[in-house]
């Protein structure tokens, strides 16, 4: 799996407002403090802004707050508003794939893929990351040192 530039400053700028809590952030305050262009954090904000994932409000007294609480949003959540399905094959959804003779089984390993990858950032919210609190089963996952072993 690839994760984007895109995804992760969307994650990491989620974050950032689950451990900011209630009240306007500005995205310049965001930007510099995950650095991250503001352009950039702008227009990612603005996704997760028509997602619903976050509010904002302009003004001096204005920035962007989480449209609903921390522990109410999963990774997978912000990732989706900004890259949509979370696993595709040549586009599509992996259960649309069809393939002969010996690579049949290979949508299954799609699919499986998927549910692997679901697994994880379906169950970790912004609020966990943000009290470096991860759910066991992911917790174990890190923890491995297999996991940590580049291939």
């Amino acid at each position: 799996m690839r994760i984007s530039a895109r995804a992760d400053y969307a994650v990491r700028a989620a974050v950032e407002l689950a451990a900011a809590g209630e009240g306007p952030t500005k995205g310049d305050a965001i930007a510099r403090s995950q650095g991250i262009p503001l352009k950039f954090l702008e227009n990612i904000l603005g996704d997760l802004r028509h997602s619903g994932i976050v509010r904002s409000q302009r003004g001096a007294d204005g920035g962007y707050w989480l449209a609903r609480p921390a522990d109410q949003i999963t990774v997978a959540d912000v990732i989706r508003a900004v890259e949509g399905p979370l696993a595709s094959v040549r586009g599509g959804p992996p259960e649309d794939v069809a393939y002969t003779g010996a690579a049949e089984p290979l949508a299954r390993v799609w699919i499986a893929v998927r549910a692997s990858l679901r697994g994880v950032v379906e169950r970790v919210t912004l609020a966990d990351v943000a009290a470096d609190r991860l759910p066991a089963r992911v917790a174990k996952l890190a923890d491995d040192p297999e996991a940590w072993v580049t291939r």
